[in-house]
């Protein structure tokens, strides 16, 4: 849709044209979840859902409130339905959480593309993913299917990150007792792709899984890792390198395990003085490259403390598994459609500052990019000229 007709339009309802309609149909279809649906259909359903993400709302009765305010408003916000707490509990409980991962993965394809050409670390032109898991906290009295410690409960998000981006391209919700080497299992390999991990995936018949794709991976070594060293390569020890080495595995299990010549760069950090070591399955790249791929892996956990200080991913709506990831789902698909706004609309602002914006400016009627322009921006410096953001997204 053109600038221009958003005129008279409420921002809310300025956000979903950036959505396929079709798309979301589709997904809906594939469930029959609109089936003798009469009054609150899935379209209000993730409406509702994506207002309660964008304004922070805390509880269902928090949004029935606060929706229940602009009654004349809602037809214009593109909500057709009667908003009842109880309606929206039970749409997130027994509609099925599929409906919002299929469509959450369709603007992540689409917000993919548009980031494709950004830069990643080394310059490389092939892909680089990041793979780490985050742990959100929940009352086991209230969550008794999310068992973590015997007297804790809690979920885990296992998150594959596009560093062009920061964009989620595989995400998988699981009880807290999941251990996060298992979900390695479930990614998809792309030939040629890097995938950086941390220490606590490293499980060597897995990452040969990563080498018979013929991906690279890069990870941090544990303490004991047992090898004999095969070459070395010299280094600069002036940019922190200490080794550039080809090793085997001496472990009887690990050889077995990893029959394969295996990489080891070893770093030391000048400014924490932490040693670190990375084996990677790859030959050619420079050393101070591998380690400028692990460095990258940060961006996953400023992904991480994203979600959870500007969505509501932390306090549920509901207590049922599917209720939960009905909810996650939504929060990646608002976090992904902000990341598509702020693309097609050329939005300059990082990304916690648009969704703070949006925040406040839903019920306004003014095209969204003009909100973000930079005489506006300009105005909104010289009162708070002393602000201060805590991420740099």
């Amino acid at each position: 849709m053109l600038p221009g007709m958003n005129s008279g339009r409420f921002i809310f309802a300025q956000l979903p044209d950036l959505l396929s309609r079709y798309e979301f149909n589709k997904c809906v279809s594939r469930y029959d979840s609109n089936h003798r649906v009469r009054t609150f259909s899935c379209w209000d359903q993730f409406l509702v859902m994506l207002f309660a993400q964008l304004t922070y709302r805390e509880s269902l009765r928090d949004i029935e409130s606060c929706l229940r305010a602009f009654p004349k408003q809602l037809y214009h916000l593109g909500i057709r339905g009667v908003i009842s707490r109880s309606t929206l509990a039970d749409a997130n409980e027994k509609r099925s959480w599929r409906i919002w991962a299929d469509f959450a993965l369709i603007l992540i394809a689409h917000a993919r593309r548009l980031y494709a050409g950004e830069p990643v670390a080394g310059r490389l032109k092939a892909a680089v993913y990041v793979f780490d898991t985050t742990t959100i906290d929940l009352c086991l009295t209230l969550f008794p299917w999310a068992r973590f410690r015997r007297r804790k409960g809690a979920i885990k998000l296992h998150t594959l990150l596009d560093l062009r981006g920061s964009i989620p391209c595989f995400i998988n919700v699981s009880e807290g007792s999941v251990h996060e080497v298992n979900v390695m299992d479930e990614l998809l390999l792309e030939p040629g792709a890097y995938y950086i991990m941390d220490r606590g995936f490293v499980d060597f018949a897995r990452l040969h899984r990563f080498a018979l794709a013929q991906s690279f991976f890069v990870v941090r070594a544990k303490d004991n890792l047992d090898y004999r060293v095969i070459e070395s390569r010299p280094v600069d020890r002036h940019r922190g390198l200490r080794a550039d080495q080809t090793l085997k595995l001496r472990g009887p299990l690990s050889r077995k395990r990893y029959p394969s010549a295996l990489r080891r760069v070893s770093f030391t950090d000048a400014v924490s003085g932490n040693h670190l070591v990375f084996p990677t399955n790859n030959f050619t790249l420079a050393a101070l490259t591998i380690t400028k791929l692990y460095k990258a892996r940060w961006q996953v956990e400023l992904f991480f403390k994203w979600i959870k200080q500007y969505l509501r991913i932390k306090v549920f709506f509901g207590n049922t598994p599917n209720a939960v990831k009905t909810q996650v789902w939504i929060a990646i698909s608002a976090y992904v459609l902000v990341a598509i706004a702020k693309r097609e609309l050329n939005l300059r602002p990082q990304m916690g500052e648009i969704l703070q914006v949006l925040s406040l400016m839903l019920f306004e009627k003014t095209p969204v990019f003009q909100v973000f322009s930079d005489e506006a921006r300009k105005i909104d410096a010289g009162e708070n000229h002393k602000s201060l953001y805590l991420f740099d997204f």
